[in-house]
């Protein structure tokens, strides 16, 4: 299908959603006893799928109710975000220059799926992606492979004709295991931090000058 791709994570890379997903965090968790802070929201919610961050903040909820919790927290997000969200600088430039180049262009997200949708449709690059790869719809999402395994086969690209985008453990963890170049952005952590999870490179934002030497040294 493609002879090289980019696979992009979305909360955190494609937009700075991360503080509308804090917000929305803070709100629901006082109605169960939970305070959800900064380091807490880093340590157990960044870059998590949601039954991961139920059983850790949600512990004294019968598990069986985190499903409905977990849908509960996300429908409040959605509705945070309408006419808040941009994309991350230099974006843009990005998926125009994929287009240009017929690049395949993949999303890969432990997200829910309605998520995504309404994120992408938010930020105005929807009709770029040519799939979208939900890790919690797969056997295993990410800090595992899969869901980026899962992105290069539907786009038909080995894993080193390919970039990815991350900027929180889980993701670049699955990233690097995956065996793709790694590119983490600092939206959520810092240059150490991001690199310590696999990162190859680490970048403030798409308009880094670095990014494009790596995008020209790795998939040209």
């Amino acid at each position: 299908m493609f002879s090289r791709a980019l696979l992009f994570d979305m909360d955190g890379t494609l937009t700075n959603s991360d503080p509308f997903h804090h917000e929305a965090f803070v709100e629901f968790g006082k109605a169960y006893g939970v305070d959800v802070d900064e380091q807490t929201f880093l340590k157990y919610v960044s870059g998590q799928a949601n039954s991961l961050i139920f059983k850790n903040l949600f512990s004294h909820v019968p598990v069986e109710e985190h499903p409905r919790l977990a849908d509960e927290k996300e429908a409040l997000f959605r509705r945070l975000i309408v006419g808040r969200l941009k994309p991350i600088e230099g974006l843009l430039d990005v998926l125009n220059w994929a287009v240009e180049k017929k690049v395949g262009l993949a999303v890969v997200s432990n997200a829910p799926r309605p998520n995504v949708r309404d994120m992408l449709a938010q930020i105005g690059v929807t009709q770029y992606f040519h799939t979208i790869v939900i890790g919690t719809e797969l056997e295993r999402g990410k800090p595992d492979p899969l869901p980026y395994l899962t992105g290069l086969d539907r786009l038909g690209v080995p894993a080193n004709h390919a970039i990815a985008f991350e900027d929180a453990p889980p993701g670049l963890r699955a990233a690097h295991a995956a065996k793709i170049f790694t590119v983490g952005l600092t939206t959520t952590l810092d240059e150490a931090t991001v690199k310590s999870n696999g990162a190859d490179i680490a970048i403030p934002d798409y308009r880094s000058p670095a990014l494009w030497e790596a995008i020209g040294r790795v998939i040209g």
